[in-house]
């Protein structure tokens, strides 16, 4: 029997979930549609969307093939620790929702290069909205195309290369409708996965109580705890094979907070669901987002854990092994996807694609968004109509998708094939440059002082730091710093060369350091010249949340805090 097929009951519940959706999308598209809309009001849903649709939407677009693929590749291989990029991002969410999104609204900012115009300068501006552009495309858009399809193949039986362009036909559809549909479809796909994701857990866990002779999901919880005690620490030691990946405390107090403060807060693919609302709104739904957070460890991260118990069993062995017979990770959530009867295989099936969908719509959406409004409206045509720009940003769209089935079919295997973590991958690429641009923005904010000068050099210079830190071992013997947590590797070749590898989210603390003090060096000698800023308009008042907000603030928060006692 071939498990890698979907039934005509699969299919059918999949399609009930495509038409769902569509249909869904349609009638909000044409209820809300207007044909005379502004193009804020197509790109960003001006006004339009609900606490819960925006909390849904953050979600929806956040979690996709690279959290239900490459994290639960990741918990295969390194365990619950794998959650802190989850957890963390709970708190994150708070953050972002108090300080964050009040000085984006009450200065009227829609997109992040906006901000950068209006705090800095237009140089600054353009050259990071070419930069954005890049980055979503050849790292966010190309990795969830590919690992998206490497999952639908691997459940589906279908060719991976058919896989992406499926995927990426599917998301246009929903994309083309603007962030109104996006929005309020967002709302469907996160109920569907959540319930796709809580039965790839309970399926894992039953199979595990089956296999020891009990029954009950409890049961199958305790045996994943004590079997694979290994994989239940948050916080790792040196020794740990992992620990370049997550090295220890630094995940709390380290590179971990600029990862998800640059993610939820100086992103556009996230806060571009919050900036066209009131600030009441936005900050209710950034606080569901919080805690749909805390949930998603038990949707992505447990069932990659006990797929490792289960492979560690005897089970798994064929499907998770590449075409060259490595054992590939992220076929950890496929290959347990696919013990599922008939019917519910297929509404896990829809779980995934939702998730993939969902992400990709929205990031084509940022892209289209910043380059009609940041670079076309600003460089090329500043006398373009909103019908225009709505039209070029369909156009966009589509350009922007084909240039990911392209990149994924070129090198998507090269990147995160092969036993290679997708989502790793993800973080540890994006962290060549969020170190810089979340200096930049965190200085924009709470500085006035800082300049567009010093702003240019965080871009370009966090780059270079990034690059230097990451390629130096090669020709510097940097053992002088292993006590601060470096961890010594051998090279590729019969000689033994000293070899000291910075962790990349040490790296990216340590860029991010040298980032502020260099703004503040620079600044400092700019205001010598007589160089002017542009400040923001900011109060102490903005800052004040009401009493129900707060009271969930603390909630997350003391959840967060009692899940990394736990599990230490």
């Amino acid at each position: 029997m071939n498990l890698k097929t979907l039934s005509n009951g699969d299919y059918a519940v999949f399609f009930i979930y495509f038409i769902i959706v569509a249909s869904y999308g349609w009638w909000v598209y044409k209820r809300k549609h207007n044909a005379d809309a502004t193009s804020k009001d197509y790109f960003l849903a001006e006004g339009s969307l609900t606490w819960w649709a925006i909390g849904a939407s953050l979600i929806a677009s956040n979690i996709s093939a690279e959290q239900f693929i490459g994290t639960s590749g990741s918990a295969f291989k390194m365990g619950l620790a794998i959650s802190t990029y989850e957890w963390m991002a709970a708190i994150t969410l708070i953050i972002v929702a108090v300080f964050f999104i009040p000085v984006y609204l009450k200065n009227k900012i829609f997109t992040m290069p906006q901000f950068l115009h209006q705090r800095y300068n237009g140089t600054v501006a353009m050259i990071m909205a070419i930069f954005w552009l890049l980055l979503y495309i050849v790292v966010n858009l190309m990795s969830i195309l590919y690992l998206g399809a490497l999952a639908v193949s691997g459940i589906s039986g279908l060719d991976i290369h058919l896989c992406i362009w499926l995927l990426a036909i599917f998301s246009a559809v929903i994309t083309l409708g603007g962030m109104k549909v996006i929005g309020y479809t967002d709302v469907i796909q996160v109920a569907v996965l959540i319930l796709g994701g809580l039965m790839a857990s309970y399926l894992a866990l039953t199979l595990l109580s089956e296999k020891e002779g009990t029954t009950g999901l409890l049961n199958g919880f305790k045996i994943l705890h004590s079997e694979a005690t290994d994989h239940f620490h948050m916080i790792f030691k040196k020794d740990n094979p992992n620990y370049m990946d997550l090295p220890g405390l630094s995940v709390l107090i380290g590179g971990m907070w600029i990862t998800n403060l640059n993610y939820w807060g100086c992103n556009q693919y996230i806060t571009q669901r919050a900036l066209g609302a009131n600030l009441k709104t936005a900050r209710g739904g950034i606080l569901f987002a919080a805690f749909l957070k805390l949930l998603m460890p038990v949707i992505v991260v447990l069932p990659g854990i006990a797929a490792y118990l289960l492979y560690q069993k005897g089970m798994f062995h064929q499907e998770m092994a590449s075409s060259s017979g490595v054992l590939d990770p992220n076929k950890a959530y496929p290959s347990l996807l696919n013990l599922l009867p008939s019917g519910l295989k297929g509404l896990s099936f829809a779980a995934l694609t939702a998730a993939i969908v969902a992400s990709l719509a929205g990031k084509a959406n940022s892209i289209a968004t910043i380059f009609t409004l940041d670079i076309y409206k600003k460089a090329i045509n500043p006398e373009a109509t909103d019908k225009k720009l709505v039209n070029l940003g369909k156009i966009s769209v589509l350009v922007a998708l084909l240039l990911g089935i392209l990149l994924s079919e070129l090198i998507g295997k090269a990147l995160m094939g092969e036993g290679k973590q997708g989502f790793q991958y993800i973080q540890e690429y994006t962290g060549f440059v969020s170190p810089g641009i979340f200096a930049m923005f965190i200085l924009g904010f709470f500085w006035k002082k800082a300049t567009s000068n010093a702003a240019l050099f965080a871009t370009i210079g966090g780059f270079i730091f990034s690059c230097f830190f990451k390629l130096c071992p090669r020709f510097i013997d940097l053992s002088f710093l292993s006590p601060y947590g470096f961890s010594k590797l051998a090279l590729q070749d019969d000689k033994v060369t000293k070899l000291y590898e910075i962790p990349f989210l040490d790296r990216m603390g340590f860029v991010f350091i040298l980032c502020v003090v260099g703004m503040y060096i620079i600044s400092k000698i700019d205001q010598a010249r007589g160089i002017t800023t542009n400040g923001l308009e900011i109060d102490g008042s903005m800052f004040k949340t009401s009493r129900g907000f707060l009271a969930g603030a603390l909630i997350v928060t003391g959840i967060v805090v009692a899940l990394y006692s736990i599990f230490w």
